[in-house]
């Protein structure tokens, strides 16, 4: 053991990973001496206590799954700015998971698509809920027409409360297959 030690100690480091260190060693340096000077500053007691002055906490609940836990969200001129845990919530409790603490950042993402999108030539262009209802269900229709009621795989949602999950069974029926899941399983 101890001359693997003395090999491991002894080991060359390469041009790339000296290269690749010295360019950490340097982000490092570079960040660090900004913080040195004065371009800090101490918040304020009232920024402490209030950092969105105006603002307004809503009392709402978490979306990602149907266990609905609590949120306290914090409005400002109608945007979504902050958020906390509800710490009187029954089911949450005052904790979270990863995902609805996350949730404040899939709202306010640029990437979040907010109009259905069909891609044209090699184009995205945007199109109209009704068209796009109206496109992928007879395309639907036409699969199942083609190759039969098991062609769809219906894969439920953690965001779904029973009445929508029984709902979403009974269209998968209607449908004419048993190819249901819950999407937490894959």
């Amino acid at each position: 053991m101890l001359e693997n030690l003395k090999n491991t100690m002894s080991a060359k480091v390469g041009r790339r990973s000296f290269l690749k260190m010295a360019a950490l060693g340097a982000g490092v340096g570079a960040t660090s001496s900004l913080l040195t000077g004065n371009t800090l500053r101490a918040a304020t007691e009232e920024e402490v206590t209030n950092p969105f002055p105006g603002s307004k906490r809503v009392k709402t609940i978490c979306s990602i799954c149907s266990a609905g836990c609590g949120i306290i969200a914090e409005v400002k001129d109608g945007v979504w700015v902050r958020q906390d845990v509800a710490q009187d919530h029954p089911i949450s409790q005052g904790s979270h998971c990863c995902k609805g603490i996350d949730q404040i950042d899939l709202v306010k993402s640029k990437q979040r698509l907010k109009t259905p999108l069909k891609k044209e030539n090699g184009a995205w262009k945007r199109i109209t809920w009704p068209q796009a209802v109206d496109e992928i269900s007879d395309k639907m229709l036409q699969l199942r027409k083609e190759n039969g009621p098991d062609m769809a795989m219906f894969l439920g949602s953690a965001k779904f409360n029973t009445q929508q999950a029984f709902y979403f069974r009974k269209f998968a029926a209607m449908w004419g297959t048993n190819n249901i899941d819950h999407v937490a399983r894959i």
